[in-house]
């Protein structure tokens, strides 16, 4: 597993905007016995050798909750970088192919993870800026490489570049009140303990999975899942940085502040952080420039990473006080610019969020599709 995780640093060590990924995520998402989405997932890792010397990666994934969901028969490739070679790129392909058909699939996409929350899409545009740890960052060639053996697009992230202005615009400040005075809606700042202790962790991925549901290939989260979230995320979170959502029509002894329904979670970038790693590892001294980002928010961009609010609340512009909320405490931190997460092009309400602020699109992620029979009529896949 070791040279699997290493293959993609060793890789990208040149790459002046690439980031090595947390090397302790990826050990505990790829291994069976720490990753609860096995509990509904099949996969296998296969590298790729050139006179003893690794020139690819590849993990074959089925997710059969998701393919359950969505009615649809995908194994889904992720985990894919390899050298400018496209014998080397076919080579890792047809195993995932040959993976695929031996389990009964019919397609083939990807890049892709586990689930929906882990990084998806192979990046298209935006190769001049600095990458996250939270999204796919390629080298350009990549995309050559698969469009030439007839994957076409099945879908399309975006990330948006935020300036953090000096204070919240008048009239986003205005329309803000209005909704939250209108609907009786009110932006929460919750604690640890009520996090950990009081079940509003649990609560906020409840919510999540009633957000997240129908957008691309997403699966529901186990609780299994949830709880491992909660203890490598959560747990770890500045929460002047995470707001929550409440709708105050509905407070009683059960919940005290009223109904949970929607939320937004960011963090300061760990980009510069990870890059001083070296290799993403926390020992022995990449812990202090970890912990150094956390508590002292040195770095000027923060990383949105999660937006979401229930549907029957969208139509009310429910977002924008998730928007208020975190502007302030990104000002009074320090930070100048907001990096999204990667979200999906159509997802108009999100991307309407930020009409009243300075953004621009500076990266494009794209998942690819191809049919099994197709794929493996063209090249011959070895078993």
């Amino acid at each position: 597993m070791e040279m699997f995780i290493d293959f993609r640093t060793e890789l990208y060590k040149d790459d002046p905007c690439a980031v090595p990924y947390l090397y302790m995520d990826e050990m505990d998402t790829l291994s069976r016995g720490k990753n609860p989405s096995f509990d509904f997932c099949d996969a296998e890792y296969y590298m790729a050798y050139r006179n003893g010397k690794a020139v690819g990666r590849v993990a074959a994934i089925i997710n059969w909750k998701a393919n359950k969901r969505w009615n649809q028969k995908y194994v889904r490739f992720g985990w894919f970088d390899f050298i400018d070679d496209r014998a080397v790129s076919q080579a890792l392909l047809d195993k995932v192919c040959e993976y695929g058909i031996g389990k009964g699939m019919d397609t083939i996409i990807g890049p892709m993870g586990f689930i929906d929350l882990e990084r998806e899409g192979l990046l298209i545009e935006g190769f001049d800026i600095m990458a996250t740890m939270h999204a796919n960052h390629n080298f350009p060639y990549y995309r050559e490489h698969l469009e030439a053996m007839g994957f076409t697009k099945d879908n399309d992230w975006v990330q948006q570049l935020v300036k953090v202005p000096e204070k919240v615009p008048e009239k986003f400040a205005k329309i803000t009140s209005m909704i939250g005075r209108r609907y009786n809606l009110h932006a929460v700042k919750l604690t640890k303990k009520e996090m950990l202790k009081q079940g509003y962790g649990k609560k906020f991925f409840h919510v999540l999975n009633k957000c997240y549901e129908d957008l691309y290939e997403f699966s529901e989260l186990s609780d299994k899942q949830i709880d491992k979230l909660i203890k490598e995320y959560l747990s770890l979170a500045d929460l002047n940085l995470v707001t929550f959502l409440f709708d105050e029509n509905f407070i009683d002894t059960e919940n005290p502040h009223g109904k949970l329904i929607g939320f937004g979670v960011s963090f300061p970038s760990f980009s510069e952080a990870l890059r001083k790693t070296g290799n993403g590892k926390l020992f022995p001294f990449g812990w202090y420039h970890l912990l150094k980002t956390i508590y002292f928010h040195n770095t000027k961009t923060v990383d949105l990473l999660l937006i979401g609010v229930l549907p029957e609340y969208r139509a009310k512009g429910a977002n924008a006080l998730l928007f208020d909320d975190l502007i302030k405490w990104y000002v009074k931190y320090g930070f100048t610019q907001a990096l999204t997460l990667a979200m999906m092009e159509t997802n108009d309400g999100v991307l309407s969020a930020w009409q009243y602020l300075e953004a621009k699109t500076v990266k494009r992620l794209r998942s690819y599709k191809k049919n099994l029979a197709v794929h493996s009529s063209q090249f011959t896949v070895h078993s």
